[in-house]
């Protein structure tokens, strides 16, 4: 008796998303990044400043979280002087005890450092860094200034690095569908030998499908293929 491999069923058709309209085009620009095509592509328009030589890839609306505690554990002791009954007294003062108590619990859980949403901006993804502009939140960074980076999700970015202004140690993440284009250049530029990006896993599963469900096929290079379907 002949035994044959059973054939794995095709995955299931699933609709094209503006997500993926976007992951398309990062490939293409991926493609012409290797390519040393990066030239030829048609110019992005962009209010970000902009370095000698410095082309811009890829523009948007992201949303800019980072990670930073809103108070420094300070608060208001409120000493009581009470006159009166004892009762009185002994009320007065225990409910200052508690309001203390109160208010020592909200300002030490303020100063642990959580996701604060710092506000929605305008991304502009170059060949040598990023910049997203805000009124308040303003961030502009070169790839080589990057302490770490990685893609949390395919359209949410996490960078760490040192503030231009006082060098200190900033953590932000970035909601924003050029979340993977962002990666792949910090990466190849900065991170070369990235687990995200040697393994190819930036990438979302069955993408290559889609693209070839829908007779558009990726236009990556193989060298940034992931190795899976």
């Amino acid at each position: 008796m002949t035994w044959r491999r059973r054939k794995e069923p095709a995955p299931p058709y699933q609709a094209w998303t503006q997500l993926d309209e976007h992951l398309w085009h990062t490939c293409a620009i991926l493609a012409d990044w290797v390519a040393d095509r990066l030239h030829v592509r048609p110019r992005i328009a962009t209010p970000a400043p902009l370095s000698q030589g410095e082309l811009p890839l890829a523009v948007g609306h992201s949303e800019r979280m980072t990670w930073q505690a809103v108070g420094n554990g300070s608060y208001n002791h409120t000493s009581v002087f009470a006159f009166g009954s004892p009762a009185f007294v002994l009320g007065s003062l225990a409910g200052a005890a508690v309001g203390n108590a109160s208010r020592r619990r909200a300002a030490q859980d303020a100063a642990r450092p959580r996701w604060v949403h710092s506000g929605m901006g305008y991304l502009t993804v170059t060949t040598l860094g990023f910049h997203f502009s805000h009124p308040q939140a303003s961030m502009r960074v070169h790839y080589a200034g990057l302490d770490s980076i990685d893609l949390i999700a395919p359209d949410l970015c996490q960078v760490a690095f040192h503030d231009q202004f006082d060098n200190r140690p900033l953590l932000a993440q970035l909601r924003t569908p050029w979340a993977s284009l962002l990666f792949v250049l910090a990466a190849l530029s900065t991170f070369p030998s990235h687990p995200r990006l040697v393994s190819g896993g930036w990438l979302p599963p069955g993408f290559m499908i889609r693209c070839a469900q829908l007779g558009r096929p990726c236009p990556l290079p193989p060298s940034l293929l992931s190795p899976g379907p």
